[in-house]
């Protein structure tokens, strides 16, 4: 069994390759191209935007498969299967192989982010100490308070898939490795702390309300990032500390509907507060930022756009999270969450007790997309689908030019929810008006004395398919139960992935 000490080692190596590459390649996006690090002029105060954008781009270029395994061991989801990624299958119960790429792509994507995101950081204070009026010295102030959001973010989700991570704050490599690799609970803490310091000094406004950053973070994107980050700690009063100051902000809503959220009508919304963001800029063709959605897409359909592309079929809604949804009879979420073909209907109804579905069950979605039969799935994410009559004229990419939403206000009203019936006091009102809030929008029956299995449920209801949010729950509650569906067994080993073996490879392999 190889020890401590040497894995340390293996994994500091491979940090300062990724830094020794980005170092040589140092460049800050613009817009229309890119301006090397040397060529930045400190005296020129406007110009510090720069690295700013160049820090979003960071954690904006997503890679397809970050998503896909972040969520893939949940209950309300599962890897699409005869396809050519048997060991994301594998993953998916629990059988991971630590030669598998995408464990590598994935550590080396975030790792890579934080480089450019730090570096980002530190970019922006060269301009501070040269700006000569406080408008430019509170705006450094400002971009690197959100630099440290995304540093923030980035370190979260890391964290959460292996636990124990190095946490990279500056660009002295050398002395972030000697401090070695911290604990999930230490990573969590100094996400907690960071996002205390970025606070005062960020827009007190929504992200939709920002005119210079259009919908970049703010204070509230950094409150939500704390209270996820204490939730992982299960320090539940401080989670209801946060988000209760969220809600009595009065800055957010629930968007009106639910289906419509996840469309382009959604984005930047009201309940947004931190969403990745993507355009074809209305141009049939050309320049275009977009995440990779095939994985999400069905290989076989009919949209009523007929040139619109259809996707891989990696990521499936669960047949318990489909059988749930219509226990509840909790429709609106149901049909926007999950996109149906005929042989998945035909599944459900192969069990005896749903057998007579609700004519709402349809592979026709509402805006008229027929889905076929495909071989890898019987479901499709409605939440990562945008409607072929949505693509801008010209543009075939399936879901070109949707956004991505990572953290919304929904979310928020149901953690706070939690926290108080995990005992912690609120001070933005009880928890039955935070989860009435959320099942009023569907039209779910309003609940009286909610209990933590209630708001577990509604949280199952709200936010499957999303970032994960579900398999971290029950990993965190230890409800090792739920995840042991369909056949797959979860035992507490299983709840990190291990350390990419392409990493480990790096130094010459020692046993203890």
């Amino acid at each position: 069994m190889k020890n401590l000490k040497q894995l340390t080692k293996r994994l500091a190596l491979l940090l300062a390759f990724c830094m020794a590459i980005f170092a040589c390649t140092d460049k800050l996006e613009e817009n229309d191209g890119q301006l090397a690090a040397d060529d930045l002029d400190f005296t020129i105060s406007e110009d510090m935007v720069l690295p700013l954008i160049g820090a979003y781009s960071a954690v904006y270029s997503r890679g397809w498969e970050d998503p896909l395994l972040i969520g893939v061991r949940g209950d309300d989801v599962n890897a699409g299967g005869l396809g050519d990624q048997p060991l994301f299958a594998d993953a998916d119960v629990f059988n991971y192989d630590n030669n598998f790429w995408m464990f590598n792509q994935i550590w080396e994507n975030f790792y890579g982010d934080i480089v450019r995101i730090v570096s980002s950081r530190e970019t922006i204070q060269g301009y501070k100490e040269f700006a000569v009026t406080d408008e430019y010295i509170d705006r450094a102030d400002q971009y690197m308070a959100e630099c440290k959001v995304l540093n923030g973010f980035t370190h979260f989700q890391m964290s959460r898939l292996w636990g124990d991570i190095f946490i990279i704050k500056s660009s002295d490599i050398q002395a972030e490795l000697e401090n070695g690799v911290k604990t999930k609970e230490e990573v969590m803490q100094y996400i907690s702390d960071s996002m205390d310091e970025a606070i005062p000094f960020l827009p007190d406004a929504r992200p939709n309300e920002r005119e210079d950053v259009p919908a970049g973070v703010t204070k509230y994107t950094a409150m939500a990032i704390k209270a996820l980050a204490n939730l992982e700690l299960q320090n539940y009063q401080e989670v209801a500390n946060v988000t209760g100051e969220i809600i009595n902000s009065n800055k957010f809503t629930l968007y009106p509907d639910f289906y419509d959220l996840f469309k382009k009508e959604g984005e930047r919304s009201n309940e947004i507060l931190f969403e990745l963001q993507f355009s074809d800029y209305g141009t049939e063709s050309g320049t275009e930022n977009f995440h990779e959605y095939g994985p999400f897409g069905p290989s076989n359909w009919d949209p009523v756009v007929e040139t619109a592309a259809g996707g891989w079929g990696f990521y499936e809604p669960s047949l318990k999270y489909i059988k749930f949804m219509l226990d509840r009879g909790d429709q609106q979420r149901l049909v926007t969450s999950v996109n149906f073909t005929p042989r998945g209907i035909e599944e459900i109804m192969s069990d005896p007790d749903y057998t007579t579905l609700p004519s709402y069950i349809s592979n026709v979605t509402l805006d008229g997309d027929v889905f076929n039969d495909y071989p890898r799935a019987m479901f499709g994410s409605g939440k990562h689908y945008l409607p072929s009559v949505d693509l801008t004229t010209g543009r075939t990419r399936y879901g070109s030019g949707k956004n991505l939403i990572v953290i919304r206000y929904a979310e928020i009203l149901l953690m706070y929810a939690e926290a108080l019936t995990q005992g912690a006091s609120g001070s933005a009102g009880s928890a039955d008006q935070a989860v009435n809030l959320v099942r009023d929008r569907v039209n779910m029956p309003l609940l009286s004395g909610v209990t933590n299995e209630q708001v577990m449920d509604e949280k199952f209801a709200e936010l499957a398919m999303e970032w994960g949010v579900r398999y971290f729950d029950m990993i965190r509650l230890n409800q090792y139960d739920e995840l042991s569906y369909e056949g797959r067994t979860f035992i507490a080993e299983d709840e990190y992935i291990p350390y990419p073996l392409a990493q480990l490879d790096l130094l010459p392999l020692e046993n203890n």
